[in-house]
């Protein structure tokens, strides 16, 4: 049987602020990636949402960012690997104590933003991370874009890796996302993700957005809890999923 993990990252509010529907969305999917002080979360914000992924079954991901709250972290900053190895241990213990206080395991790592961008390429820094995250437990799964620096980083590291596709976003010829600032970067029809996603775990292929096929494995997939459409893309690509026979669940199980 066909299978795949959906993820989404959450707890991506800060203070008075909230930032998506994060209990609706964890109805349809897997696992999440916490957002876990840096780009964006806070204790109370880290502490309910670990409460609600426990209440709802889905497994739990530390999603380490960039020190850029008011950036959302999606601004590359200049730091050193030593740099990425304390902010990426910093973030991970921040959330596993979360988790371990309510009885839960953590099961995954994914960074978050400019940070996850700057590992998929750079070898010192996805090193770096991978290093943190094995410091922690070598149980936990590292996940990153297909062929990526970051995935052979963390298979060198000990770890379990995941490659990550996007059910939201559009892809370049050379595999790599659309820029959020380019024309097409995010797919605005659920249909459209949903279509995007099926093919991806049936064909292992994605049509880029100048019309080029693809090859692209997913372990996993992303969608986008800050986005507009969040929840009714995670519904409907559960749905046409799980139509099709193909099983959601978290990776491991």
């Amino acid at each position: 049987m066909l299978r795949i993990d959906l993820n989404c990252d959450l707890g991506e509010g800060f203070g008075a602020y909230r930032l998506g529907r994060d209990a609706e969305l964890l109805d349809y999917v897997s696992s999440a990636n916490i957002a876990c002080g840096f780009h964006a979360g806070d204790p109370a914000t880290m502490r309910s949402t670990v409460q609600l992924c426990l209440r709802k079954g889905v497994a739990i991901g530390a999603h380490p960012g960039l020190p850029d709250l008011q950036g959302f972290g999606r601004r590359e900053i200049a730091i050193t690997p030593a740099e990425a190895y304390e902010l990426t241990l910093y973030q991970l213990g921040a959330l596993q104590a979360f988790v371990h206080a309510e009885g839960g395991r953590l099961q995954h790592v994914k960074p978050h933003g400019a940070l996850y961008h700057m590992a998929a390429k750079r070898n010192e820094i996805a090193a770096a991370i991978a290093a943190a995250t094995a410091s922690v437990s070598t149980e936990l799964t590292l996940y990153g874009p297909p062929g990526s620096e970051l995935l052979r980083a963390g298979t060198a590291a000990g770890l379990r890796t995941a490659s990550e596709a996007f059910a939201d976003r559009s892809y370049q010829r050379d595999g790599s996302l659309t820029p959020r600032d380019q024309a097409g970067a995010l797919l605005e029809s659920a249909a459209e993700a949903a279509a995007q996603v099926e093919r991806l775990v049936r064909e292992g292929k994605v049509l880029s957005l100048t019309g080029e096929d693809l090859s692209m494995r997913a372990d996993t997939i992303c969608i986008h809890g800050d986005g507009v459409h969040a929840v009714e893309f995670a519904r409907d690509i559960r749905a046409l999923l799980e139509r099709g026979g193909i099983a959601v669940m978290p990776l491991g199980t």
